[in-house]
């Protein structure tokens, strides 16, 4: 076969040493713009697995590469002057010049032929020269531009400015993070050291603080000169370095997070950064580059056709770049965001970085480090008032006005569709009992409508009648006297999506009799299949704030802990903040104050008559899922500031459900960086929802600041003891069990301590 490698870094030679190895005899040529020992990175880093990987496909180059790795096993932070240091990591560096010597070396030792400082101009007469044409040339790919139509690249530039430097400072203890607050902002530094005399120090920052530190004009020079001041406590004298001098511009680069939906063309075939990126922040791009010439090596001598080669190498490669690419794309935007995060104690703080990629897990850092991760844990347990005490932080308290919780972990709302005529019946009394027992430190009731015509379905439940409030009182009265939990009544008005079936016929369908006329902000229906509602007046306003009050004074007579409004999910105060809903031309509609108003009105007359020592909360989609047409983004933070200066005490923060053209992007917890968003840019209580399922979710969500409570909805449908299970699974014997129930827990326990347990993963 004869094959020509266009780019001659890590993927392109170790793609044309894994085919030499394969067919020795096929002719192989790596054509390379810059001269031999040009490189424009410093050090790269490498994971065990990935030299296993290496020494199983080529042992001796991966013998030659071991010798010169640089290891560590610390992550340390640094913020101003407070250090904190994470062991267990397991990193290896090795300087990105000394890779590509190494790799040059072996190649040609098994035939490849190495031409550099050769410019390619015509792909074209490649492709007819060659049976195969790897175009690994890199991230400005010449290849990927001229096809562009073949392989639809995604490429997204992000919002930060980085410039890839050099140093003789020593940072061979730890793999260091340094954050420096200058008058323009915060700048910080990605510090490793990758041979015995030198190190990567990557300088990252906003755009704006770039500018306002004037680096926008500063010669290569000037700007080493100032990113030393800044730095200067910890370079112990020494200078940083360029390689990227011959640059007439600027040094300084916004990465481009790169993927393409077709990897593949004719006979050419993308690989490494050409076909996709990963982000500096967690070093995984020259892994994702070797690792897919194994493959691809692997497949182009084994399948009978290039094209059969191709299409398994894309099938095999993308679920492990996407999975990393999604790993990237967090850590990127952690740090895009960072100052999110500095108010944070620097326990915290570095508890965030540690795990923004959600590669590493809050038992996974147990594993890493179990003396910091438990200095953590009790660092926050002090913050929620339990000094000395040594658990997980959902076993946390947590207090609101008066309301205190025995833990984090909230059963979160879910509809039943039992109610007769509005009224909860023995289902609720025992779902609601049984999850009440079940260890959580609050128990949500599904909602519960203000009238008749403000329900969801014939079988949702309601406060607008004796009977309603009388079965309410009967569920509050065992709960208290029974168990620990709190109990929140979630009041609401379905809206245009009311008069449907119920959950378990066809969800959101219109009923085929009985139904009765709906209404919202605008007179749009839910979807085309469902009847127009009639638009809101006035004096709909005033009847249906008063019957939001009496449904609000009626939880509190029956005894509910907690209040909350549901403005969320596309019901009837969701219609009025959503502009896809709301096409008002009055004072209802068109700005985020007028779209406001209403909800806030209902919030602000339900708190008036809601006890003053008890806490109310508001749920929110924080994002329609339909881009700027929308909300999202900041208009989401400041809709829950909204509420917060109307006396809402807690966030609950979902997503969605708000319109048939929302395009969702699931995924596990995949909700909670609007939770994160809100509590840590405004400093409001939030609560975290949306396909957590496991304790290492709730646990993470917590130590890291990105809520204060976690909702789980499913888990608590299949085990209604799922606390009291994952204390188990956990080691926490302090938790409280129902005292008949003791037998089980004791017995549990033991199970637990051999290995076994409930199916509860940790």
């Amino acid at each position: 076969m004869k094959t020509v490698c266009l780019g001659g870094g890590p993927a392109g030679l170790y793609f044309a040493i894994s085919l030499k190895l394969r067919q020795p005899d096929a002719q192989v040529t790596v054509l390379e713009r810059n001269r031999a020992d040009d490189t424009f990175g410093w050090g790269v880093v490498l994971s065990d697995d990935t030299l296993d990987n290496l020494a199983e496909n080529d042992p001796r180059s991966a013998e030659a590469i071991r010798t010169q790795f640089a290891y560590w096993d610390d992550i340390k932070v640094i913020k101003d002057s407070t250090e904190i240091t994470s062991t267990g990591h397991g990193f290896c560096g090795l300087g990105r010049k000394t890779l590509l010597l190494l790799l040059q070396d072996r190649a040609r030792e098994l035939g490849v032929e190495l031409r550099f400082e050769t410019e390619v101009d015509d792909i074209e007469a490649l492709m007819k020269d060659n049976d195969l044409v790897v175009a690994a040339d890199g991230i400005n790919s010449k290849t990927r531009q001229r096809f562009a139509d073949a392989f639809r690249p995604e490429i997204d530039t992000r919002a930060c400015k980085f410039v890839w430097l050099g140093t003789h400072a020593k940072f061979d203890d730890a793999f260091t993070f340094i954050f420096k607050k200058t008058d323009a902002g915060w700048i910080w530094a990605h510090a490793y050291q990758f041979d015995e005399g030198t190190a990567t120090f990557i300088v990252e920052c906003a755009e704006d603080t770039w500018r306002g530190l004037g680096f926008d004009t500063m010669g290569q020079d000037e700007m080493i000169a100032a990113c030393e001041r800044i730095f200067s406590d910890h370079l112990g004298g020494h200078a940083l370095m360029s390689n990227m001098k011959h640059l007439r511009g600027s040094a300084w680069l916004n990465f481009n997070r790169v993927l393409c939906e077709t990897w593949h063309h004719e006979n050419v075939v993308l690989l490494g950064d050409a076909s996709a990126t990963a982000h500096f922040s967690i070093g995984s791009g020259t892994k994702l580059a070797l690792e897919s010439a194994i493959a691809l090596a692997d497949l182009v001598t084994k399948e009978a056709s290039l094209e059969d080669a191709f299409e398994k190498y894309q099938e095999e490669r993308r679920t492990d770049v996407l999975r990393l690419q999604s790993a990237a794309r967090n850590s990127t935007e952690w740090f895009e965001e960072v100052e999110r995060y500095l108010h944070l104690d620097p326990v915290q703080f570095t508890y965030s970085l540690l795990t923004r990629s959600q590669r590493i897990s809050h038992e996974n850092l147990r594993l890493r480090d179990p003396a910091w991760l438990q200095s953590a844990e009790e660092w926050f347990q002090a913050q929620a008032g339990a000094n000395g005490v040594h658990r997980a932080p959902m076993f946390a308290p947590f207090a609101l006005r008066d309301m205190r919780l025995e833990n984090r972990v909230v059963v979160s709302p879910m509809a039943q569709y039992k109610a007769v005529d509005g009224c909860p019946t023995d289902w609720h009394f025992a779902h609601y009992a049984e999850r009440a027992k079940g260890g959580a430190g609050l128990v949500y009731i599904e909602m519960t409508c203000v009238s008749p015509e403000g329900r969801i379905t014939p079988g949702c439940p309601g406060l607008y009648a004796p009977d309603h409030e009388a079965a309410w009182t009967r569920l509050c009265t065992f709960v208290h006297a029974e168990t620990d939990a709190k109990l929140c009544m979630q009041i609401g008005h379905s809206g245009r999506k009311g008069s449907t079936q119920l959950g378990w016929e066809e969800m959101d369908a219109p009923l085929a009799d009985g139904g009765w006329p709906t209404l919202s902000a605008s007179p749009i229906p839910w979807s085309d299949r469902n009847a127009a509602p009639r638009q809101m007046d006035r004096a709909d306003m005033d009847r249906i704030r008063d019957e939001f009050v009496a449904a609000t004074g009626m939880a509190a007579r029956a005894g509910f802990d907690m209040a909350e409004l549901h403005a969320a999910h596309g019901y009837l105060l969701s219609s009025f903040i959503s502009p896809l809903s709301n096409i008002r031309e009055d004072a209802y509609g068109g700005s985020l104050e007028n779209r406001m108003r209403y909800p806030l009105e209902v919030f602000r007359a339900m708190r008036a008559v809601w006890p003053e020592a008890k806490p109310m909360s508001v749920r929110i989609s924080a994002t329609d899922w339909a881009g700027e047409r929308g909300v999202e983004g900041e208009e989401a933070v400041e809709i829950a500031q909204m509420f917060r200066d109307a006396g809402v005490d807690i966030v609950d923060v979902s997503a969605g459900q708000t319109s048939v053209e929302a395009r969702p992007v699931y995924g596990r917890m995949f909700q909670t960086p609007f939770s994160d968003r809100i509590r840590n840019e405004r400093g409001i209580p939030t609560m975290a929802v949306g396909n957590i399922y496991e304790p290492d979710h709730v646990n993470s969500i917590l130590m890291a600041g990105r809520a204060d409570l976690v909702c789980l909805a499913r888990p608590h449908l299949a085990d209604p003891y799922w606390t009291l299970h994952a204390a188990a699974a956990l080691g926490d014997e302090d938790i409280a069990w129902p005292l008949p129930y003791l037998p089980g827990r004791d017995q549990l326990r033991r199970l637990a301590t051999r290995g076994e347990g409930m199916g509860i993963r940790v």
